[in-house]
This record gives structure tokens, sequence and C-alpha cells, in this order.
């Protein structure tokens, strides 16, 4: 009786917190548009907050529903030009109001592959010439439709290359400003090593420092924000990047990528006292200089992140390791060889604060004694770990893996044991232990192996026939050719996780590497095998969109 009038629309608060649940899984929200009126219209927003950055499926169509929502009879026609008819087309939705996130360089991606279309678009080969031109014109067009139909853009993502595509991006925000002045999460990356010229550079009202000018003088509302410049020429827009940060009412995460030093002191002078997070990512603290009051304004922050950072045996970190409070580090992951002793000082002052670890170091570039005391470190102090990856250990720590895992496993959420720099690592004692020692539920696990024995990685699953792994990824590298394009350990999968349904999400990818080839065997390639799995609700996926990078996960979690 109960659900019967949850499915009526009798709850709608108990309906909408149901729906909101499921927001993440595409084909459960496409079901609960089928139920009724009600469940349509509290779905169809959640489907179309983001569409450009849908994996599955991904076929671009959004495009032209957005299209629909124009009514200027010259634009129509212009379209029309290009095969674009719509004059017929009235959508049930006001689709455009529902976007959330804006990721300039997903639209301009997602315009160049709908495009790209052959059937949808025979006569392209006649405007092949224009085809930079349409693409600009199809990322203004739909620009003005946010803007006109009042989209309440939560977040945005602007990435910058110095393309042809740049002046028409920030031109277009600039000039349909008001859908993002009321923005949560604010994105600015810069992947170019000379973002202006010299005129530039003389220039004060260039584009980008215009943009930032315009959303400091008219938005308050940024409550994350993450800058990343793989150049030197941030100090062009250094004033009016640190004026848009001031202007924030109710800033609390700071993100920080690659170098750029002296911004970055800029950036921590100004803001931290109301910061609650911060998120240094591949930042090399050679040369930072700060001083004892921002140390210990960083320590008042409920989390640090620091991932794949360099020189972390600087000064910086001295300052910290020699703070007489505990350091909140809630996040370390290590790429830079050797280990040091800071880096075990700060592991070791970190303690419980600790949860997410990652230790990504070649064979040949540490030592063991090192990498037993950095292991015996994390048993003895760190227990609270819900995020741990593991890739180039020395084989005589696997067991010291296994102790570590076997210690956190109240809190182990994802877990990666990646061998496949290290051919001395041996997979069958991975296979032959990991199993017994895995938490019952794990979110995500993924294995990098080289699995010469399919006895060792059927007791593997055996093992698992307790647990469930609700994102499970298996990679298997073997140096040769491939003997046929089948997946080998396809069917002990199907017997012990598919027959089970011991999985949500599966990748499967078989590589095989020689000196001259490279091939990869992938399971989402194989349609038949992937409805099959469908038909026990285990949704097959492709390996490189369902691995999670440690930074995306860090952003996306704290």
């Amino acid at each position: 009786m109960a659900c019967t009038k949850i499915f009526s629309g009798n709850f709608p608060e108990i309906t909408n917190g149901i729906i909101q649940y499921f927001r993440n899984d595409f084909s459960t929200l496409h079901s609960c548009i089928l139920v009724n009126r009600l469940w349509c219209r509290m779905t169809i927003p959640l489907l179309w907050e983001n569409p450009f950055l849908l994996k599955e499926p991904k076929n671009y169509y959004y495009i032209g529903v957005y299209l629909y929502n124009l009514s200027d009879d010259d634009i129509k026609k212009k379209l029309k030009e290009y095969g674009i008819n719509n004059d017929d087309s009235f959508p049930l939705f006001n689709y455009s109001s529902f976007i959330q996130y804006l990721d300039t360089y997903e639209i301009i991606n997602s315009i160049e592959n709908w495009v790209s279309d052959d059937e949808k678009f025979p006569l392209f080969a006649v405007y092949i010439k224009s085809l930079g031109d349409f693409i600009r014109y199809i990322f203004r067009l739909l620009i003005k439709i946010f803007n006109e139909n009042e989209a309440n853009l939560h977040t945005l993502d602007i990435t910058y290359y110095k393309s042809s595509y740049d002046d028409t991006i920030f031109s277009e925000l600039i000039l349909n400003s008001n859908f993002i002045y009321n923005i949560r999460n604010f994105y600015f990356k810069f992947y170019t090593i000379n973002i202006f010229s010299v005129d530039d550079t003389l220039n004060n009202n260039n584009l980008v420092n215009r943009f930032l000018k315009l959303l400091s003088s008219n938005c308050d509302s940024i409550s994350s924000l993450y800058f990343l410049s793989t150049h030197n020429s941030h100090h062009i827009i250094e004033k009016d990047l640190c004026h848009l940060i001031d202007s924030q009412q109710d800033l609390k995460k700071i993100s920080l990528s690659f170098n750029n030093l002296s911004i970055y002191n800029s950036i921590l002078l100004s803001k931290i006292p109301n910061c609650t997070d911060i998120i240094f990512s591949m930042v090399d603290f050679k040369n930072l200089v700060v001083s004892n009051e921002i140390i210990e304004q960083l320590n008042v922050l409920e989390s640090i992140h620091i991932i794949y950072c360099r020189s972390l045996n600087s000064n910086f970190f001295q300052q910290i390791i020699n703070l007489t409070e505990p350091f909140k580090l809630k996040s370390l992951f290590i790429d830079e060889a050797p280990l040091t002793k800071q880096q075990l000082l700060l592991l070791q002052k970190s303690g419980n604060y600790l949860e997410n670890f990652g230790f990504e170091l070649n064979d040949v570039s540490s030592l063991l004694t090192q990498e037993q005391e950095l292991f015996e470190l994390l048993i003895k102090n760190c227990s609270n770990i819900k995020f741990l990856k593991f890739y180039g250990f020395k084989d005589q720590n696997i067991y010291k893996i296994f102790q570590l895992v076997k210690k956190i496993e109240l809190n182990l959420n994802y877990l990666t044991i990646d061998t496949d720099c290290n051919a001395n690592i041996s997979t069958s004692i991975i296979l032959q232990n990991l199993g017994q020692i895995l938490p019952p539920k794990l979110e995500y696990l993924n294995l990098i192996l080289t699995i010469t024995n399919t006895s060792d990685f059927e007791f593997f699953l055996k093992n698992l026939q307790n647990n469930f792994i609700k994102n499970l990824l298996i990679k298997d590298t073997k140096n040769k050719e491939p003997e046929n394009q089948n997946l080998n350990n396809l069917p002990y999968i199907k017997e012990y996780i598919m027959k089970k349904k011991r999985s949500e999400h599966l990748a499967l990818l078989e590589c095989f590497i020689t000196p001259t080839h490279h091939t990869v065997v992938d399971l989402y390639s194989f349609k038949d095998e992937v409805e099959e799995f469908s038909l026990y609700n285990i949704m097959v996926l492709d390996y490189i969109n369902l691995n999670i990078e440690a930074n995306k996960f860090i952003h996306d979690m704290y």
C-alpha cells in the first residue's frame, strides 16, 4: 500500500529522495522516467544537469535537442544550410534550463563529434573549410540558449589551450554572463606554454582579464576554486585572479596544480583563514617560502591533500613537521624517488587523519629498507585509510600490503594494486592471498597484473564469493603477441562474478605488449558479451572510463 502511494505521487518528498539516490545511475534514471508523469518530471532535470560529460550513452543528440529552443527564424534558416531542420520539433521540457555543469572543453569536443556524424550531416564535405566557424557558431548558440532560458549554473569549468576557440569561449561568456553569476564551483585551467602574446601582455583588457574582472564584480558565491597552470605567464592574470578569490564570501576549498609559486603565495596569504580544505596537486615546493603564520593557518583547516607533488623534503614541509599539533593531512600520494626522511615524518605526523594514500614508484627508485619503514608506519599509525593505491613496490613487501589491507579493512573502500611496471612481482602470490583478506564490500577494486596461471585467477575469484565489489577492474598485461582476439580470463569472470552477481560495474582488459606492437582487447568492445552481463544487472564499461584517478577522486570527495 505504501509503495503504491509513493509511485502514485502521494509522498513527493520520498519520491524525490529515491530519484536523487540514483542521480549518477543513468540506466535507472531512464527507467524512472517511465513510471508516471511525476517521476518523469522529477527525473528529467537530473539527466540534463550535465549531458556533455555523460559517458554512456555517448551519442551527442542532446546538442540538437538544445537547438530546438531557438525561435529566431534567421538562425533556423542558417542552420538549414548545414542540414539542421528543427521547424517541426517542439521539446516536451525546457531542457536548456536544467544545465548545472558547463565544461567549455567538453562542449567544444561534443560539438566536434556531433558534426562528424556522416549520417546526420551528409553535406559537411561541402562545408569542410568552414567547419571551425560552424563549431564556434554552435557554441555561441548554446551559450545564448542557456543564458536566455535562465539556466542556474552550478559549476563552470574553463580550459584554455590557446586554440582557435578560446576567444569565442571568453567572448560569449562575457556577452551572456547572467547565468554564471551564481556558480559555486570554478575550474580555471591553462594548458599552454605561452598563453598571452606580447601585445596581450601590454594590453590589460584582454579577454581573460576582462572575464575575471566581470566575474569578480558580479559573483561572490564560489565555494570551490580549482586553478591549474602549466606555464609561467600567470603574473598577467595574478591580480585579477586574486581579486576574484578575495571577492568570494564563502570560499571553502582551494585547489592549486603545477608550479607558479608566486601566485600560490598570494592565494595562501589572502584566503586561507576562510577555507576548510586545500589541495596541492603536482606542485613543486622547492622554492616555496611561507611564514610560520601561514603554516599555523594551514593547520586549522579541516583537510589538506598533497597529490604527486615535488620536493617534499623542502623547508615548507620541515616547517609542518616542526608543528607541535598534529597535521590534518587527509591525502598523500607519492611518486617522487627516493623516499626521504621528511616524507616518512610527514606520514607519521598525519597519523589517523590520513584517509587516502598512494605509493607509485618504479622498482629501482627506492630502497627496500625505506619501503619497509613506510609500510610499517602505515600499519602502525594510519588505520583510517579509505583509498589505497600501490604501484611499483618491492616484491618483498607484498605481505606488508596484505597486512595493511587487513588492518584497515573496516574503512577501506577503494583499492588499486598495480604490478604493471615490475615483472618480478609475483602475481601468483597476490591472487592466492588477496581474496581472503578483502572487506566484504568494496566500492572499487582495480588490479593490474600479469596473469600467467589462470588457476590462480580462478582461485582468487572463488575467494570473492562472500564479497560484493561495486566497481571491479581487471587489467592483465602480457609481454607477448596475442594468440587470438579472445579474452582468456572471461570464462572465470562469467562463472564467479557474472553468475553470482558479485559486482555492479565491470571492466576487463587484456594487453599484449611487444617491442613493436601494443594490442588491447577490451570486454567493452564485445557487444554480445556486454549484453549478456546486462542480463545479470552488471554494466560493462570501458576500462579508461571506470578507472579512478587520485586527483579526480580527491576533488570529487572533498
